[in-house]
């Protein structure tokens, strides 16, 4: 739990305000060191030494990386989960790569480079993983290891539309503070990290590459996009605190944004509260205010057919329509949109631009499926659809 000591007493702080202590601290330690660059700069005045080079390289294709996790899942479907020593039958039963390999096809079905830095192990369920990969052209940058397979998911889907899950982790999970070590994005470039990535040993290399990313978006090259996932409510404080920190563009559904918001103590008031007579523009303007203004960072709350709302630092909230379609299966779009979302932006789109081409693809993505999994489209249907030029 949070603390620190106040007049003697140790009270209980929420994780808002120990990251505004620590904002401030860093702006400090900011100051002192462009204080020390100037002064360092005063004595070298005369020097005929040539401005350091730009390491912009002018032919670089922007790419998104990936940090999150990779793994098979086994969709099963039963009509009914059986009683703790029971026993049931599954109607199907289908092995696909899941995790961030969904953000990263949808970046590659969209035309852009797309590199997984995650572990990748050895054995049927990495052989599996690999062989996607090739076949969908994702390049995988990260460590491997020989000596281990990678994890895998039970995924049962019951008559009543329920998925219960079981995992096995396998060298995914099994990183290290020097995981991401190798990981140099250049200019344009997309950092998606995904929440599947900070509950476990690989956590550690998350929060050193957060370290190394800095605490101010302008100063980097690339772009940072975080997509928490649904496991929001179990990642530490410190390392929670590190992401808010780094000021990355934050991609939630509500349940997400609202965790978060909890999370970091954020009162939405009364106008964040859906009520039976309906609301729901006004709660989710209020949301995305409120958490907005918060993070002061770019921030994306998906809501299915409405679309999303989207709010930059210091702007007003603009809702980007959605593109409302019928469903055939029952897993999410939201890898898709994430995916959609990051490949647009290393392409040089705006945000809300990003964010609408990602409504589309999503709005498609959701007519059609391989073994259950949404489809992502290619670049052209997605931008046909969502009426702008292709680039």
């Amino acid at each position: 739990m949070l603390s620190k000591h106040i007049n003697g007493e140790t009270k209980g702080t929420r994780l808002g305000e120990f990251i505004e202590q620590r904002r401030e601290e860093r702006r400090i330690d900011r100051a002192v060191a462009e204080s020390d660059v100037e002064d360092a700069a005063a004595v070298s005045a005369s020097s005929t030494a040539p401005a350091p080079a730009s390491t912009q390289d002018g032919g670089h294709v922007p790419s998104v990386i990936s940090l999150g996790q990779v793994w098979v899942d086994i969709m099963m479907d039963v009509d009914e989960l059986p009683a703790p020593g029971g026993f049931a039958v599954s109607n199907a039963a289908r092995p696909v790569v899941g995790g961030s390999y969904r953000v990263l096809d949808a970046v590659s079905s969209m035309g852009v480079p797309a590199e997984h830095a995650g572990v990748v192990g050895n054995g049927v369920w990495a052989t599996m993983i690999r062989e996607a990969y090739e076949h969908d052209g994702i390049a995988h940058v990260g460590p491997s290891r020989l000596d281990a397979d990678s994890g895998f998911r039970l995924v049962f889907h019951d008559g009543d539309g329920r998925k219960t899950f079981v995992a096995r982790y396998g060298v995914e999970a099994q990183g290290d503070a020097h995981t991401f070590d190798a990981v140099e994005p250049e200019a344009g470039d997309v950092v998606h990290v995904s929440g599947n990535t900070l509950l476990d040993h690989t956590a550690a290399g998350i929060d050193e590459f957060m370290h190394r990313a800095g605490d101010d978006p302008k100063a980097r090259p690339y772009r940072l996009v975080i997509n928490p996932t649904n496991t929001l409510k179990l990642v530490n404080d410190h390392l929670l605190e590190d992401l808010v920190l780094a000021r990355p563009t934050w991609s939630c559904n509500r349940q997400e944004a609202n965790t978060l918001a909890e999370r970091l103590g954020v009162d939405l008031g009364e106008a964040g509260a859906l009520t039976v007579g309906g609301g729901f523009d006004q709660a989710m303007n209020a949301l995305c205010d409120a958490l907005g203004n918060t993070l002061r960072a770019p921030l994306v709350v998906r809501a299915g057919s409405r679309g999303a709302w989207v709010r930059e630092p210091g702007g007003e909230v603009q809702h980007v329509e959605g593109y409302p379609t019928k469903g055939v299966h029952t897993r999410s779009a939201g890898s898709c949109h994430t995916g959609v979302m990051c490949a647009m932006l290393a392409k040089g789109w705006s945000l809300a631009d990003a964010v609408n081409i990602a409504n589309a693809a999503a709005s498609l993505a959701i007519q059609r499926h391989r073994a259950g999994v949404p489809v992502c489209p290619g670049y052209r249907e997605a931008v046909t659809l969502a009426g702008v030029a292709a680039r």
